[in-house]
């Protein structure tokens, strides 16, 4: 077999392969013995007819249709085997000759991972932000506690700040129009919290239990969802009823109530610690993301377009299940922010782009370093995992093929991630 091989782009290569006879002859027998079974013949028992005889015995056409796909996939093997080729998709092919059996000359046009310069990544180095927790903090998890520990008191008065109102409400836009996400039944606004857009909850105050206020909020510039960007919209809200809060008093007795406590300190204790757990994690989480920023960053790639759609697409369909649980589709979603589809792609592709990037670093790292699983390894982490579902079905999924690649790749990104730090820390 005969190999020519070009740089069509960074991210394709062109493969001219040419086979003669003795390449395709294995390839022939093969093919035969597959078709065999179509093949009846009196005076041969099944799986006993000679091979030239089921040859002549078969649909010329469709023996060399199956033929020219086994050669096709068996050369192209050979050809990723012998060659330093990171497909990242099929190849596109073009038949250039077949003589049947004898010679054969097709070319592949491969999308590829490119050549890859790292990052001198052992000279990176980075101070991780150590985490901590103040005494506010913690005060304000206590002072969350007692909003939800509150006594509830219906009452008649008009609403005030720190009062709990359960509303109904519905927003229109300048052309009277509905605003999609705007509205709510039965929703209950602490006032003074400020969830919701500035302006919405000060408007409530003095408003009596059964009434309905209308007014005007314009919407801040910097606002989550483009399409409501410094937008005018008028509610009309209705106070179908006032919950004035009685908090307990954060002491000995509360804690008590809030958890296995006997005091306030230790109430106050478990919260820092809890709180601390979370620091770490977060700031663990951003350490890790800076670093691989700026290792891909400083390292030479050229990202293949294919797997960043393929990445766009992973992004957009955590989106569409996210919406789902809060009961939008994705069509208003697109309404919101004032774009269409393909738009909304785009607006992903550097961040798709990004994630593509860090992942082949990681990747071209783990084989610098020569990181692997062991199978030990692999099967410690499969335990742990089956150990936290009760369910036989979930834990059926962990024998999966598929979910187990997941794993171990996860695993293989993890020990890189490690080493990485590692070197940083030093």
């Amino acid at each position: 077999m005969h190999i020519n091989k070009k740089q069509k782009s960074p991210n394709e290569i062109e493969v001219v392969i040419t086979a003669n006879e003795a390449d395709l002859s294995p390839i022939k027998q093969k093919t035969l013995r597959k078709l065999a079974p179509q093949v009846k013949l009196a005076g041969f028992r099944e799986g006993k007819v000679p091979l030239n005889m089921i040859e002549k015995n078969l649909d010329e056409q469709a023996f060399q249709s199956e033929f020219l796909d086994a050669a096709v996939n068996a050369l192209y093997q050979k050809v990723l085997e012998t060659e330093d080729l990171r497909p990242v998709d099929n190849p596109s092919m073009t038949m250039q000759k077949f003589v049947p059996f004898t010679t054969l000359e097709f070319t592949l046009t491969v999308p590829v991972i490119g050549k890859v310069t790292l990052a001198d990544y052992k000279a990176i180095k980075l101070k991780k932000e150590p985490a901590t927790v103040d005494a506010k903090q913690v005060n304000d998890v206590v002072k969350s506690l007692q909003s939800r520990m509150a006594e509830r008191k219906m009452v008649t008065r008009p609403a005030k700040d720190g009062d709990e109102v359960l509303i109904d409400f519905k927003g229109i836009d300048t052309k009277g129009e509905p605003v999609s996400g705007a509205d709510g039944a039965d929703y209950p606004l602490l006032l003074g919290s400020n969830s919701f857009i500035p302006g919405f909850e000060s408007n409530l105050i003095g408003v009596e239990p059964s009434k309905t206020k209308v007014f005007s909020v314009t919407f801040p510039k910097d606002y989550g969802v483009k399409a409501l960007q410094s937008k005018k919209v008028t509610f009309t809200v209705t106070v179908k009823a006032i919950n004035e809060l009685v908090e307990p008093k954060a002491d000995d007795d509360f804690a008590a109530k809030a958890g296995p406590f006997k005091t306030l300190a230790d109430l106050k204790a478990d919260i820092k610690k809890q709180l601390l757990i979370e620091r770490e994690n977060e700031a663990t989480r951003n350490y890790e993301e800076n670093l691989l920023h700026q290792i891909a960053d400083k390292s030479k790639l050229s990202v293949p377009k294919q797997l960043v759609d393929e990445q766009i697409e992973r992004i957009e369909q955590e989106e569409k299940q996210n919406l789902a649980y809060r009961g939008q589709t994705w069509e208003e979603h697109l309404k919101n922010e004032g774009v269409t589809a393909e738009e909304h792609k785009e607006q992903k592709r550097p961040a798709a782009e990004e994630r593509v990037k860090i992942g082949i670093v990681l990747s071209e790292v783990s084989e610098a370093e020569k990181i692997v699983v062991t199978p030990e390894e692999f099967e410690v982490r499969l335990q742990m995992m089956k150990g936290q579902y009760k369910d036989a079905e979930a834990q059926a999924q962990l024998d999966n093929p598929e979910v187990q690649r997941d794993i171990l790749a996860r695993m293989m990104t993890e020990k890189t991630i490690a080493k990485l730090t590692e070197y940083a820390s030093r």
